[in-house]
Parts: C-alpha cells; structure tokens; sequence
C-alpha cells in the first residue's frame, strides 16, 4: 500500500483520519514498534516472564469529564514519566515507502506519529517506543510498570506543556491489535504509549504482543507559566 495521507504537519485534517492507521496497520510490519526484524536482543527479556500468556492489565480510572482547552497542534519535542523515571527527547515518526507506519531508529528515543493529533489536541496521539535492542534495555523497558494515575508530560515545540494521566494499561496480541482504541478519536485529549512485550519469539526477533498506555489530558501549562515557574525556584 502506498498511499499517503494528504495532510500535512500543520493544517485541516479529516476527522476521520484514523480510518487511514486502522489500514495501515493491517498491512503494517509484524511488529509495530520495536525495530527491524532480528533487532531485539532475547537477552534482555522481555516484559514478562515469557512463560506467561500475554494478557490484559487492567489498571483503569475513567477519563476526566471536564472540558478542557485544547492545545494549538503543535510537534511534542520531549516526553517524562516521572513514575520511571524517563525524561527523553522525540523524534517525528511518518509512513514508510510502502505506506507502513514507520518506527523510531533510535532504541532510546521514542517517536510521535506525525499524521494524528500532537499531544493535548483532541482525539489520540500515539507515541511508539523499544523495549530492547540488541545492546540491552531500551527506552519503553519499564512502560509496562505505569498504574492508574501516574503523570506523563509532554513538552511541545511552542512551549506549552500537556500533562495526561494514565488510565490503562493493556497487553495484546498483535494478532488482535486494537488499532481503532490505540489510534481514532473518542472525544477527549489522549495520549497512547506503544511499546512491544509479552512472549519473544527468538525465530522471527520479535515479541508477539504489544503493551499499550492509555492516558487522558489533565491540564495545559503555557510557557510562560513553565517558565515563570522555573525561575520561582532558581
């Protein structure tokens, strides 16, 4: 499949644009996130013990009723999770030459995907990560440890800052993806985090399910605020 979605990184969109990942991921490579085949390591182990069948977690709070501003739409440039302790740049993940989402080439940078929502707009943003490379641990190694209610921030290029709060925390095969709750719009700010877990299959370098962080915008802080805030506590 070699379409490519007629939209830019700034401008309208169709709200229906998700419709465009749902397709993508059905001719998408066998593993969404984690690399080329045979890029991960089977030492480093994967987020479970593989003698465990990949399951669902459910750590789940109801997203936040109230309405909130929506952000400016704007490229993420850096992401924290305090909870594992995780503060890394992003990159800017677009579609490959045959129309696959394309994956980060850094194992410990994680990547936007630039054809949906940047963080703190409505509807979903995915950001994609590794779990392991072939030298050991990567950046989303620990992503499967979050619980209900821990803070993500996402630092966007105009300064403002999106902070979300985990709601979920699910594993599934990527026989059974569910592209449509990780990709489409369900009427609020949502942030997903996309790793790989569960099960390494050592014949094919890939683990066989990915792990997803489903979190919910909580508040906006514009930069000034950011950096009124840091210069309260030189």
């Amino acid at each position: 499949m070699n379409a490519t979605p007629a939209v830019g990184a700034t401008g309208h969109r169709s709200p229906k644009w998700w419709l465009l990942a749902v397709a993508l991921f059905l001719v998408g490579s066998a593993c969404l996130v984690v690399g080329l085949r045979g890029s991960q390591h089977p030492l480093a182990g994967p987020v479970v013990s593989r003698a465990a069948p990949p399951k669902s977690i459910n750590y789940t709070t109801p997203p936040s009723k109230i309405a909130l501003p929506v952000a400016v739409r704007s490229a993420p440039v850096e992401l924290r999770i305090p909870a594992i302790a995780l503060t890394s740049s992003l990159s800017t993940l677009g579609l490959n030459p045959d129309g696959t989402i394309e994956v980060p080439t850094d194992a410990q940078q994680p990547g936007w995907y630039k054809f949906g929502p940047s963080p703190g707009q409505e509807g979903s943003a995915v950001i994609l990560g590794h779990v392991d490379s072939l030298k050991g641990p990567a950046v989303f190694f620990r992503l499967q440890s979050l619980v209900a209610g821990d803070v993500v921030d996402v630092t966007l290029a105009d300064g403002v800052t999106a902070q979300f709060k985990v709601t979920s925390v699910a594993m599934y095969l990527k026989t059974a993806f569910p592209t449509q709750a990780v990709y489409a719009s369900h009427g609020f700010g949502a942030l997903q985090l996309v790793t790989c877990g569960g099960v390494f299959d050592s014949r094919t370098g890939h683990y066989l399910s990915n792990v997803v962080v489903y979190t919910s915008l909580v508040v906006l802080t514009p930069a000034s605020a950011a950096i009124a805030d840091a210069v309260s506590h030189v």
